[in-house]
């Protein structure tokens, strides 16, 4: 394999001042990076630069087949993605690039322990017209030069995968003309993960809490608990206890995985009112420190609260025409409120992804799990019903960007509300109403 010099040394420090340009590590990682050189909690870590991916893709020598993605046909594009994919999974990292790479490892868990989690970080993630939540990947609990390595590999690809491309496609983008860059940072083993925006659709700071990595809220798997403050001067306004059956926990020497929660946790609220306001008020210094308001990801452990992602943008809301709600005789059903908006149609049930072929267009779909792989088919639903999911999920802030009125955290909606049955999502409220009956017009 030929060796391809990189220049510029591809790993920074997340305290170098080359780590907050976000042409060279994106988004994701300038953004942790600046907060940290103001101050606030941030783990500890590394950016491996676009440059290394850049590298990589020339010497998987697949940067000529990634550059007709963009124009092919939709089937002649899903077969070059593979192609790239498979490219930069199967190629070794060059020498340079793997030297560099575990000589930061060894120094990061030399002083925080062997698990780190590996986060993707491109340069066209998280812009005002579109976000890629959940579309590329992260790995958390990684350890050792081997694991690592398999990590970055898999990082770069995912922008390759069927959702990404798909995503990517959809907007007018060309994956080809972007890069991934990395984040790798000390793991942080919490014992409650949430988000927060320091300004919802009502001036409110909203924060959203569930047990363990923050894995299990940003992929809907449970229905988080919802805080909504005051913000000046910081008071609470309300809370909303969710139901979290499972967490994500990453035991010492393991990856990544799933564990249930005690009977006496799952409706027990996750912080107090000390740590609630602690939150809050980190999310106003984010918002202070970037100057406009701000989404973030926070964990908290042993040694308090640690910020993992904050994008500084608002939050993004389409406009959409209002639908009128059914007449029914069913009381509506109560969740979270995600995507504000109306939206009317028959119901679509889905209860698993093998169920998805199952979707039309204008349907309202009901589902269990929002996670992110229900991306692929966002194009055709008017709105969506979840059984679990909260406001700062991966799929939440999809259904913002495509303006898709949505109700997460919906006990039981995918037995109580019929097949094909007509339903109006109440996207601002958190209603969600059935029946028989056909629409009022």
């Amino acid at each position: 394999m030929a060796e391809f010099a990189l220049g510029a040394d591809p790993v920074l420090s997340l305290d170098a001042l080359d780590a907050r340009d976000r042409g060279r590590v994106g988004s994701k990682a300038a953004g942790l990076a600046t907060l940290l050189a103001a101050g606030l909690p941030v783990p500890d870590g590394f950016c491996l630069s676009a440059d290394a991916y850049r590298a990589h893709l020339a010497a998987a020598g697949v940067e000529d087949v990634a550059r007709c993605v963009a124009q092919a046909s939709e089937h002649e594009a899903r077969h070059l993605s593979r192609r790239v994919r498979l490219g930069l999974l199967e190629t070794p990292l060059d020498t340079q690039t793997a030297e560099r790479l575990y000589r930061a490892y060894d120094r990061l868990v030399s002083a925080h322990g062997p698990r780190v989690a590996v986060r993707s970080s491109a340069l066209h993630e998280g812009s005002v017209s579109a976000s890629y939540a959940g579309q590329l990947e992260t790995l958390l609990g990684v350890v050792g030069p081997d694991d690592l390595a398999i990590a970055v590999r898999a990082c770069w690809a995912s922008l390759w995968s069927a959702r990404a491309a798909q995503y990517s496609r959809e907007r007018g983008d060309d994956p080809s003309g972007t890069a991934v860059a990395l984040l790798v940072q000390r793991l942080i083993t919490a014992r409650v993960a949430g988000g927060g925006v320091s300004v919802d659709d009502n001036g409110q700071i909203a924060l959203t809490a569930a047990w363990g990595l923050g894995a299990a809220l940003a992929q809907g798997e449970v229905i988080p608990d919802r805080y909504a403050l005051r913000r000046e001067p910081l008071a609470l306004e309300s809370v909303e206890v969710g139901y979290k059956e499972r967490r994500m926990v990453c035991p010492g020497g393991t990856g990544a995985r799933w564990q249930s929660v005690e009977p006496e946790s799952v409706s027990a609220l996750c912080l107090s009112e000390e740590e609630m306001f602690a939150i809050a008020r980190l999310v106003l210094n984010v918002e202070h420190c970037l100057g406009s308001p701000v989404e973030v990801e926070w964990a908290l452990d042993t040694d308090g609260i640690h910020l993992l992602q904050v994008q500084a943008r608002p939050t993004i809301i389409a406009p959409r025409r209002a639908a009128r709600q059914v007449r029914s005789s069913h009381p509506p059903l109560q969740g979270q409120p995600v995507a504000r908006g109306w939206a009317a149609g028959p119901a679509c049930v889905a209860r698993s992804e093998n169920e998805l072929d199952l979707v039309k267009l204008g349907d309202i779909l009901v589902t269990r799990v929002p996670g992110p792989s229900l991306s692929l088919i966002l194009g055709q639903v008017a709105g969506i019903v979840a059984e679990l999911g909260g406001s700062t999920s991966h799929l939440a802030a999809l259904a913002r960007e495509r303006g898709i009125p949505a109700v997460f955290g919906v006990r039981q909606a995918t037995r109580q509300i019929p097949p094909s049955s007509r339903v109006s999502v109440d996207g601002t409220s958190g209603l969600v109403y059935f029946s028989e009956a056909t629409l009022v017009e």
